[in-house]
């Protein structure tokens, strides 16, 4: 008999992306152990201006916390390019 041992999921971090006080996304890190998963949701712009409801983009798996975690630098530092303001939270 083979016994699986299951980790509890760990937050890692979340970082809140916004733009003029409105969000644009939120990028949140989550180690499973033997891998790390960053969920997004993103705020989209239209015609109308910008979205009240989140499109979730993702879940991207990584294999681990340092792979996830370079991930959402590049993506916050792409952010920052364009404007927006990041806080942690």
């Amino acid at each position: 008999m083979t016994e699986t041992v299951q980790t509890a999921a760990r937050e890692l971090f979340v970082r809140h992306a916004s733009k003029d006080g409105r969000s644009i996304a939120v990028l949140r890190a989550v180690d499973h152990g033997s891998s790390c998963v960053v969920e997004a949701e993103v705020y989209p712009t239209g015609l109308g201006g910008f979205s009240a409801e989140p499109t979730r983009a993702g879940p991207y798996t990584f294999a681990s916390a340092l792979e996830a975690t370079a991930f959402v630098t590049e993506a916050v530092e792409a952010l920052m390019y364009l404007g927006c303001d990041i806080t942690a939270g």
